[in-house]
């Protein structure tokens, strides 16, 4: 009787975004370093944003919804990775309010069945004038709930 390998998880709610891991994103111990796990999932967050049609391109006064700021980052380290090549960020929502939003996240194997790291993100969209908090637009709230956790 032969095992059958791992099947990667179903997802019930958000979705897979691949990324890269590159050689120079090893230490010298040949981890990911640290600081590289946020940077990963802050691309394959603008990635999501782009595919919904947020994208910034220079104008801080047309930028709309891509004119946010972090709040507050979370992040826990549970396994290193230690070699370049493909791997995946689940990202969900676990809150969209009117002006925030927490997003959350697993930085796991390509297929999604290993987790190295998980946390949370905290944004929140800015006026580009004032720089204070202002509502997420209609069209942003109805694309980010394809992202929402079911019972958020």
């Amino acid at each position: 009787m032969t095992a059958e390998a791992p099947s990667a998880p179903a997802l019930s709610h958000g979705r897979l975004m691949p990324v890269t891991v590159h050689f120079d994103d090893l230490d010298a111990l040949g981890l990911l370093h640290n600081a590289r796990y946020p940077l990963l999932v802050e691309r394959a967050w603008a990635e999501w944003m782009q595919a919904v049609g947020v994208a910034f391109d220079g104008d801080w006064a047309a930028a709309g919804d891509a004119c946010n700021a972090v709040k507050e980052l979370r992040l826990t380290y549970e396994a290193p990775v230690t070699r370049p090549g493909p791997y995946t960020v689940h990202l969900w929502l676990d809150r969209l309010g009117t002006t925030g939003l927490t997003y959350a996240f697993r930085f796991c194997s390509a297929d999604g069945s290993v987790t190295y790291a998980r946390g949370s993100r905290v944004l929140v969209r800015l006026d580009a004038t004032t720089l204070r908090p202002a509502p997420w637009t209609e069209g942003f709230r109805n694309a980010a709930r394809e992202l929402l956790r079911p019972d958020a």
